[in-house]
């Protein structure tokens, strides 16, 4: 059965690209009544606290901090205010990637370099980032994309070497490892998404920001969070003079911040805490699927898939380059999918130096061969948890079906 919302939506295809990952359990819905029922405090409560606890053990790392936020892009917002940027500091950030990995730097006087990508495994290298290092680079982006995990550990010790922050944005690859630890573990600081979209999503939104480097102080990342709540620092005769609670802006070397508003429901926390216990076996049926898929089309050479059967990836997206050749091209496929057989294959991401918004502000042209070589190829399949096994093969079918049409 489709959501209601994809049908009245997308009522022109079979199946659809899904705004929304996986379904819920009767206990995770059962779970969501009851506090709504009979919880005082909807948000900044026990449920959070036990979700941050919760991810630091899924995390298995003794040094990590977790702080749950509205969405990743908070997490990345309150990132971009620790690097405590100076004039013409800068930062790489790969540009085949999501518009809020990079935009939250921009805000903080951080100046962009657009890092390519490895075309096979559609991420950033550390070759690729050592291209762009120079003497002002403070801080380095890498993104483990569609769900596959960079080589974030060689790019680690590159960045100790050089006192260069590390940041790792996680949102499409949680539960995915490199040399049996974790991603999300090695930069200074790490970002998860609980969006509709991901793996595992906190009801349409949320996120987590994980601080590995301990310079970085728990009530320093609590009151950027939450609009600078802090206690008084006197004692007061009675509890309700001069207020509730005092109000505050952090400094970070000499440097004032103004904190946000990110704050996450007790609702949704309660529901990431439940979905941690079973995100391993969504990552890995969604792992063996994607697997049979691309075993299923072996044989169809004009596809390129990025085959790894391991914890390395999680399968957040399923994805492939069209090879070039002479019968077709990446959008006679789409355009084909989409009006005979109805699956609504898409696009992503659009390379972020050529979006109008990067180039107004940065005053710059950039050629980043991989990277466009690889939007101009690919091709996003529908890939939701919620696809039934006839879903899969369908898709299968008329993968096969398209491109024997256009070779005969």
């Amino acid at each position: 059965m489709k959501f209601l919302k994809e049908c009245s939506l997308n009522m022109e295809f079979k199946i659809p690209f899904s705004g929304r990952s996986h379904r819920f359990l009767k206990n995770e819905i059962k779970l969501v009544s009851r506090i709504m029922s009979s919880t005082v405090n909807l948000t900044q409560g026990s449920y959070q606290i036990k979700f941050e606890n919760d991810f630091k053990k899924f995390l298995k790392n003794k040094n990590s901090r977790c702080f749950a936020v509205s969405s990743a892009t908070s997490a990345i917002e309150i990132v971009s205010q620790l690097c405590n940027f100076n004039k013409n500091d800068e930062i790489i950030i790969p540009s085949h990637t999501y518009t809020s990995s990079a935009y939250p730097f921009l805000k903080t006087n951080a100046k962009i370099k657009w890092a390519d990508i490895d075309f096979k495994t559609r991420v950033v290298s550390l070759n690729n980032i050592k291209k762009k290092i120079t003497k002002k680079t403070k801080a380095v982006m890498v993104v483990h994309l569609y769900g596959y995990a960079a080589n974030v550990d060689e790019i680690r010790d590159f960045c100790k070497l050089k006192k260069i922050l590390l940041i790792e944005d996680v949102a499409q690859a949680i539960g995915t490892k490199i040399r049996n630890k974790m991603t999300g573990t090695f930069g200074d600081f790490s970002i998860f998404s609980f969006h509709s979209h991901k793996n595992m999503t906190t009801l349409g939104e949320g996120g987590m920001l994980v601080v590995n480097n301990s310079n970085y102080k728990n009530n320093l990342i609590k009151m950027i969070r939450h609009n600078g709540h802090t206690s008084f620092k006197y004692k007061r005769k009675d509890y309700w003079i001069p207020a509730m609670g005092n109000v505050d802006a952090p400094y970070l070397e000499n440097n004032l911040i103004i904190p946000n508003n990110f704050s996450i429901t007790e609702i949704q926390c309660a529901v990431g805490s439940e979905l941690l216990k079973r995100i391993d076996d969504i990552n890995f049926t969604k792992r063996k699927r994607a697997i049979y898929t691309i075993d299923s089309l072996k044989k169809i050479k004009e596809l390129e898939f990025l085959r790894v059967n391991n914890q390395r990836h999680n399968y957040h997206l399923l994805v492939c380059s069209i090879k070039k050749n002479k019968f077709f091209n990446r959008d006679d496929f789409i355009r084909k999918m989409s009006k005979e057989y109805k699956i609504q294959c898409i696009v992503q991401y659009y390379p972020l130096h050529l979006y109008d918004l990067y180039k107004k502000i940065m005053k710059k042209t950039y050629t980043l061969e991989e990277t466009e070589k690889f939007f101009n190829s690919m091709v996003s399949f529908p890939f939701s948890s919620h696809l039934t096994n006839s879903d899969l093969k369908y898709i299968i079918n008329s993968t096969k079906k398209t491109i024997n049409s256009f070779k005969s």
